[in-house]
């Protein structure tokens, strides 16, 4: 089961979507005025074409100047969403105008559409530092400009005195907005000195334009770590060469942000055949920008020369303890441990586990390359973290792994890789690199490591293409990169959740089968790389967040409603003292 935090935060997404074309926006508003002002026609009421004038008019012209006014700071908003919100406010203005109490106190319309106004004000403010650009003073006169043009028709209708209380009414409703926007910043100030509106800013535009001004707020909450990179180098004659390495670092948060694209800069990066797959490494180690990888690659290409190469290899034996299986085999003094807890969820494994079954492990190799194969998702869940059961699970299986590979006879072999391309977009659970695999040949025994460039696997994907490759290689394991470019306002998009597995077994089957064309006499060395001063998010930092951010959820929607409902009230009441 996923945390109730994480659960909360994951379901932010289904708030986020794309604004309609702007001519459909002003078509509804200028619909929505014409049948107020047939209504008016009908009724023969005192106030005609209000409708066209106090509504679409208003709106018609804070559609055309508010991205001129926003961009003015440097920020941007699209016409579509400009209309959007003329839309929006013209709606909420219609509403609160014609609100049912004109039916008991006649002659109220002129205070109900002030205060509509002042409503729509505090509405266009909110949207804007939200979306555009976090600094009020920067957004108050792109907010105004709808109720502004709005009054002005109103006190054509009504007189000076409309004028008399529409401005206060706005001064009432400004200060609500600007006490509830400080409320809603004072958490994240507090604890992380981040402005969450600046926060919200960044994250719409790296959405619509691929900005990385999130990468700034990383920067203030971030840490340095020192994780080893285990890499295993395979050398063939006349061919290309093979390198698979095994960072301790998240491919994340999301998109092109920070190191959500780790696995291909690696992959672009260390030459040859470059297999990136999943080490232990919980959001907590997400890096903070993607010129702190550069280190990473430095820290790899240094240990290059101290590269032993042995040409014999063990078999591949599959071993298993409680829920976890790893596949275990040896290179000479270097182990290769896939792990798996398929068919239950598996997650993140949080760094102490690996780090500990490196150290348990070099009591028998000089090194350890420990993969979370990260290949079976059911849902958006906790990492596994130290002391508990599931890691013990994992140490213990990695300790019996070790122990009889250490035992086993080794002989040479050979190592095939292929790398195939598919048709399917990061919005279909695909990183930029498609599939790769790695066959590795020792006498009658072949082993099928297969990579897909994505985020986990859907739980039921990883049976149907093992149980087909198992048809042409005696052993195999299915693993992902946990590349998070397939994320962005979502943690759930694991490969084989929007494309059936069917339509993606033919690029695995095909890939397993390059590589096993391409099986020639191979010889292996492996170094272990510490990677130091790696700025990532910082431990616990992801919790924290979260718990900062959900306790905010709470009572972001009361306060508000509160906040909007006193302003009105206190509207009313002025007036009726006033008059």
């Amino acid at each position: 089961m996923a945390p109730v935090g994480e659960s909360k935060i994951e379901g932010l997404s289904k708030f986020l979507f794309l604004a309609p074309s702007w001519p459909r926006s002003l078509s509804i508003i200028f619909f929505l005025g014409l049948v107020i002002d047939i209504a008016c026609v009908i009724r023969n009421h005192d106030i005609q074409h209000f409708g066209i004038f106090g509504f679409f008019i208003p709106a018609l012209i804070a559609f055309i100047l508010t991205k001129p006014f926003v961009e003015i700071f440097g920020k941007k908003i699209t016409w579509n969403r400009s209309a959007l919100l003329a839309l929006a406010c013209t709606v909420f203005s219609i509403i609160i105008s014609l609100f049912p109490i004109l039916l008991i106190f006649e002659g109220i319309f002129p205070l109900l559409f002030a205060v509509s106004l002042g409503f729509v004000f505090g509405i266009r403010l909110i949207v804007l530092v939200a979306i555009a650009d976090y600094k009020m003073s920067h957004m108050v006169f792109p907010a105004l400009l709808q109720s502004l043009c709005a009054m002005a028709v109103g006190t054509y209708y009504f007189g000076i005195v409309f004028l008399m209380y529409a401005l206060p009414i706005h001064l009432l409703f400004g200060a609500g907005v600007i006490l509830f926007l400080w409320l809603v910043e004072r958490p994240l100030r507090k604890n992380f000195h981040i402005s969450a509106l600046n926060f919200i800013n960044a994250f719409i535009a790296h959405n619509t334009d691929g900005s990385k001004a999130l990468e700034e707020f990383f920067h203030e909450i971030g840490e340095e770590v020192y994780v080893p990179q285990v890499t295993l180098f395979f050398k063939r004659e006349g061919k290309k060469d093979i390198i698979f390495t095994v960072p301790n670092l998240h491919p994340g948060p999301m998109g092109e942000i920070g190191g959500g694209n780790l696995p291909k800069v690696l992959h672009e990066s260390l030459g040859g055949e470059t297999l990136v797959p999943h080490g232990c490494a919980t959001h907590d180690f997400n890096i903070i920008s993607e010129n702190e990888i550069p280190k990473v690659i430095s820290a790899v290409e240094k240990t290059k020369g101290d590269i032993l190469y042995n040409n014999t290899a063990g078999e591949s034996v599959r071993y298993k303890y409680g829920s976890v299986q790893v596949l275990a085999q040896p290179f000479g003094d270097a182990l290769l441990l896939v792990s798996t807890r398929y068919p239950e969820m598996t997650e993140d494994v949080d760094y102490p586990i690996g780090l500990s079954i490196m150290s348990e492990g070099h009591k028998r190799f000089s090194h350890i390359a420990f993969v979370d194969a990260h290949n079976c998702m059911v849902d958006v869940a906790s990492p596994v973290m130290p002391a508990s059961h599931i890691a013990y699970e994992y140490m213990k299986a990695c300790d019996i792994a070790g122990d009889a590979a250490l035992k086993e006879t080794q002989s040479e072999f050979e190592a095939g890789v292929s790398h195939v391309n598919v048709p399917f977009t990061r919005l279909e659970g695909f990183g930029d690199i498609g599939i790769q695999a790695l066959v590795v040949k020792n006498g009658d025994n072949t082993t099928a490591y297969v990579l897909f460039d994505g985020n986990n696997m859907q739980n039921g994907v990883r049976d149907i293409m093992r149980n087909k490759i198992l048809e042409i290689v005696d052993e195999c394991e299915l693993m992902t990169t946990d590349s998070h470019v397939v994320n962005t306002i979502s943690g759930k998009n694991p490969v084989g959740y929007r494309i059936e597995a069917e339509k993606i077994l033919p690029f695995a089957v095909e890939a397993v089968k390059e590589a096993l064309s391409d099986l020639s006499p191979a010889k292996c060395g492996a170094t272990t790389a510490w990677c130091e001063g790696i700025s990532v998010f910082g431990s616990h930092r992801i919790s924290q967040l979260a718990s900062t951010v959900n306790a905010m959820l709470t009572f972001i929607a009361p306060l508000g409603f509160t906040i909007l409902i006193l302003a009105f009230v206190f509207s009313i009441i002025g007036y009726f003292i006033l008059v």
